[in-house]
């Protein structure tokens, strides 16, 4: 299932974008793995790294992510600041900050900012908040990525381990988003926030018990601030990714590599996601082109989910032969 979304600490190889012609492009280093994909119908849906909105659609405007040093952080940090946002980028370790911030704002020409952040600490989200303001001014868009995951028998886990996890998915979250919407009501100023999540916090899942406890948790506080503080100028909404293939998330949640044969046989699309599709994704949300989308959770999977909730969507494996033998079944019961 969606579970290698969640860790989030790959991607530390060298992002760029490319400028051809007058497509824009983005793409990142070695470290997004290759997917090798057997199904026919990938072919059908080849994903585009070129970025979806129009040049400078951001111009202008403070972007603030949360994990935004690595993986899908960082994939939406290249997308926005190619689009001419002033990025603000977060997580507990400066250094992988520092250089993803200089490597993006190299390619791109727009400045990019490291502020050191533990979201689970309501005293580092503050003083996090406080150094956004004062570097780059309130945000106009906030972007809850940071997370943590890992699998475990829900009987093996330690309150700790609960707490580990809960502490930095829905709590974390929590605190960014109420500390910056006080900030942002006190200017009188609005803003679009985005949370990252995950397809299993709707369905819940077994083995990553409380990232499903805590992202639908995240969904829940999403969806509540889009009915309450609309009337502030804030939108919330939610992107669930399905399974996307980086070097951090799946050594965490596909250690042996067993699962991920599996995963693209179960997508209908025939292959895992790409971070350019999410970071595309991300930044319609959180721009003007999207002012009227609020509360939305939008799965973005490649059919994952709902191929894993038909009951008969195994029939897949049915081969027409056996189909020939099945249906002269049937039909001999017509009428009993």
């Amino acid at each position: 299932m969606a579970v290698v979304m969640i860790g989030r600490s790959a991607l530390r190889g060298n992002a760029s974008v490319r400028f051809l012609g007058t497509g824009r492009f983005f793409s990142h280093g070695p470290n997004v793995l290759l997917q090798e994909s057997n199904a026919p119908q990938a072919a059908f849906f080849s994903p585009l790294q070129k970025v979806m909105l129009p040049p400078n659609s951001f111009q202008g405007k403070v972007a603030f992510i949360t994990g935004g040093g690595t993986g899908i952080g960082k994939g939406m940090t290249t997308a926005l600041s190619s689009l001419g946002a002033t990025c603000v980028i977060a997580s507990r370790k400066l250094d992988v900050l520092k250089g993803t911030a200089e490597e993006i704002s190299s390619k791109t020409g727009n400045k990019v900012h490291a502020i050191q952040c533990d979201v689970r600490d309501p005293a580092s989200v503050k003083n996090a908040v406080a150094e956004l303001i004062q570097v780059a001014g309130h945000p106009n868009v906030v972007v809850n990525n940071a997370a943590g995951n890992f699998i475990s028998p829900s009987e093996r886990l330690s309150a700790n381990a609960w707490k580990t996890i809960t502490d930095i998915v829905l709590n974390g979250t929590a605190f960014v988003t109420l500390e910056i919407g006080k900030e942002l009501i006190k200017a009188q100023k609005g803003a679009a926030f985005l949370c990252i999540t995950t397809i299993y916090a709707e369905s819940g899942s077994g083995f990553v018990v409380p990232s499903a406890s805590a992202k639908a948790g995240v969904e829940a506080l999403s969806k509540s601030l889009a009915a309450e503080w609309g009337k502030y100028g804030m939108r919330f909404n939610v992107i669930q990714p399905g399974p996307i293939k980086t070097k951090g998330a799946f050594s965490r949640l596909d250690p042996t590599g067993m699962f991920e044969k599996r995963m693209i046989e179960r997508i209908p699309c025939g292959r895992l996601g790409t971070l350019e599709e999410i970071a595309n994704l991300a930044a319609y949300l959180c721009s003007d082109y999207a002012s009227w989308v609020n509360g939305a959770v939008i799965r973005l999977d490649g059919g994952e989910y709902v191929s894993m909730a038909g009951e008969f969507n195994n029939l897949r494996e049915v081969t027409k032969e056996q189909w020939d033998v099945m249906e002269a079944m049937i039909r001999k019961t017509k009428g009993s």
